[in-house]
């Protein structure tokens, strides 16, 4: 039996599908898990997960490729296993995808299902926008549990606000846990009060002040998009810490802005002392959301990105800015995840 020298709690073990770039991975290693085996097909991803995660079998495909059997071989001496994540692609139950009806992602959820069921863990772990507990695609979450087994207990899914745990972050998401055994895992409490809600100040404050093209040569992570001269005078026109297009005059609004106020995020900065908004794949470009720093005239940087993401300070990203920013918006926070995990694990102790 493996045992931390700081700790003698058994590393358990886990399966992470659509693994992206890693958090959940990072967050399950810093807690007494071994991660055996991850599934993603995602190029860039993959890149950063192995940059990361070196020690974990990534098995870089669709998943609807992945065999049980794959997995089998490639964990067969640490079986039984405790844990499979699964963080299925969101769009599919997104608000914002309007074509969300005819997207082919729907079944990947259901590939999931099909490795729970093949590989028998201990517990169940599904994260997903909470579009996921109101789709309407042939009762989904019906099929999953079905597909399962009875031999599995699930909790009702939760909607949690990411800022509630420990997140500097408003991220709405729908949570479903379960264990084998009559009983689904307990569901913790939030473990941040409103009042005590990690801030963007204090994520990203301490990060150098960055001009426009601007680079940190102590960082490179931390680089700030060149925005064009029209975005800059807009940008420089915008209240800092907190302010929106609303405040722009006449002579710099966007003629598609003009008596509107839908998207108002738009063009937006941060508010130092709330949480950011979610971040989405676009979190560094200023006309996809409020992503523009709180005082500099620039959009966030992905270092800054991560950290609200609340990626640890050392987590290393491979790829371009852009696809980086993909990866980052992408991801599950790790705060979050991490606030889940003694459940899971009490879940998998009494499991037998």
């Amino acid at each position: 039996m493996e045992k931390n020298n700081a700790s003698s709690r058994r590393w358990l073990t886990a399966v992470d599908l659509f693994a992206g770039s890693g958090s959940v991975t990072a967050a399950l290693k810093s807690s007494h898990y071994r991660v055996l085996a991850a599934v993603d097909e995602d190029a860039n991803a993959c890149a950063t997960y192995r940059l990361n995660h070196p020690g974990t079998k990534l098995f870089q495909q669709d998943i609807r490729t992945v065999g049980v059997a794959d997995i089998r071989r490639a964990i067969a001496s640490s079986l039984p296993l405790d844990l499979i994540v699964i963080c299925a692609p969101c769009q599919p139950f997104s608000n914002q995808n309007r074509y969300r009806k005819n997207d082919d992602r729907f079944s990947l959820l259901l590939e999931g299902a099909r490795l729970v069921k093949g590989l028998k863990p201990k517990t169940v772990f599904i994260e997903n926008v909470p579009g996921l507990a109101n789709s309407d695609k042939g009762n989904l979450l019906a099929k999953f549990m079905a597909i399962c087994g009875q031999d599995y207990a699930f909790t009702e899914p939760l909607m949690v606000d990411a800022a509630d745990y420990g997140v500097p972050q408003r991220r709405r998401r729908c949570l479903i846990m379960a264990a084998k055994g009559k009983s689904p895992p307990e569901i913790p409490k939030p473990n941040t009060p409103k009042d005590r809600r990690v801030t963007v100040r204090a994520a990203i404050q301490s990060l150098p002040s960055l001009r426009s093209g601007e680079t940190d040569a102590a960082d490179l992570l931390h680089a700030a998009r060149k925005h064009r001269p029209i975005a800059l005078k807009r940008l420089e026109a915008i209240p800092k810490d907190g302010g929106s297009r609303c405040d722009l005059p006449n002579e710099l609004t966007l003629t598609c802005h003009k008596g509107q106020t839908g998207y108002p995020d738009v063009y937006g900065r941060m508010a130092w002392d709330d949480v950011a908004p979610t971040l989405t794949t676009g979190c560094t470009d200023i006309t996809r959301g409020r992503f523009a720093h709180p005082e500099d005239d620039r959009a966030i940087t992905n270092r800054e990105a991560s950290l609200l993401q609340t990626f640890p300070r050392s987590y290393k990203f491979s790829g371009m800015p852009k696809t980086i920013s993909t990866q980052i918006g992408n991801a599950v926070p790790y705060e979050l995840f991490r606030a889940f995990i003694p459940s899971l694990r009490q879940a998998a102790k009494q499991c037998f």
